[in-house]
């Protein structure tokens, strides 16, 4: 692949607890993707590193040596530093999981948010720790880049207190045990979705949506805001 030059991409990454998934957009005029890929067996001996492009000939799946997240992000920063350019008219969105009792609307990430994020942690060991380590791989190469964190919690954020409550006492919920509810960019999608196929109308009322995969909840939305979901 050759060196891009647009004028304004976007690079989203979506770390996982054995993955990292990513996908670059020019968002020049709107939002077109340029090529997408991930790294898969993080940990395993037989590692795969897998991207596709708008040209086939940039498409490729080889094994690679990942025995963890660090290596991964090394593997991948390397990659883009060598055939995209990663400059301050990229600007970079992380899907974090766990965004806790504070963030409900995407921010940009500082060395606060990082803190903040590490005492999060507890709440969401096999994500929210990885999640770090990509964006702090980014910022010691690339330290002039935006980095933007986008919370899945955030959709549920304002469920009723019924929906967030867990059947514990309570003095853990003053330490932020509660249920928070996943899959929240994926619903968000969703819904976005849903008023394009079908119109403004269909998103108003009461939608069930499913996101369905390796793991997978349902959500009860009433007028685009969740009242309940199955993931806590």
């Amino acid at each position: 692949m050759k060196r891009k030059t647009l004028d304004s991409r976007i690079l989203t990454i979506n770390t996982g607890s054995s993955s990292i998934k990513f996908a670059l957009f020019n968002a020049a005029d709107s939002l077109t993707r340029i090529l997408e890929g991930t790294i898969t067996r993080i940990g395993l001996p037989n590692a795969c590193f897998q991207m596709k492009g708008v040209d086939p000939a940039d498409n490729f799946s080889r094994i690679v040596a990942a025995p963890n997240h660090t290596a991964a992000n090394n593997l991948l920063i390397d990659w883009f530093e060598k055939h995209i350019g990663l400059d301050a008219k990229v600007t970079v969105g992380h899907r974090i999981v766990q965004g806790g009792l504070k963030y409900s609307e995407p921010q940009l990430i500082t060395p606060k948010m990082i803190a903040a994020l590490r005492e999060l942690s507890s709440l969401d060991p096999g994500h929210v720790p990885e999640e770090i380590r990509s964006i702090e791989a980014l910022y010691r190469r690339f330290p002039a880049l935006s980095q933007i964190a986008c919370f899945d919690t955030a959709f549920h954020h304002d469920m009723p207190r019924v929906a967030q409550m867990l059947a514990i006492p309570r003095r853990f919920e003053a330490q932020g045990v509660r249920r928070y509810g996943f899959h929240g960019l994926s619903y968000s999608f969703l819904m976005e979705e849903l008023s394009r196929v079908a119109g403004p109308e269909a998103v108003k009322g009461r939608v069930i949506l499913a996101h369905l995969g390796s793991g997978a909840s349902l959500a009860a939305v009433r007028d685009g805001k969740s009242l309940d979901t199955s993931m806590g």
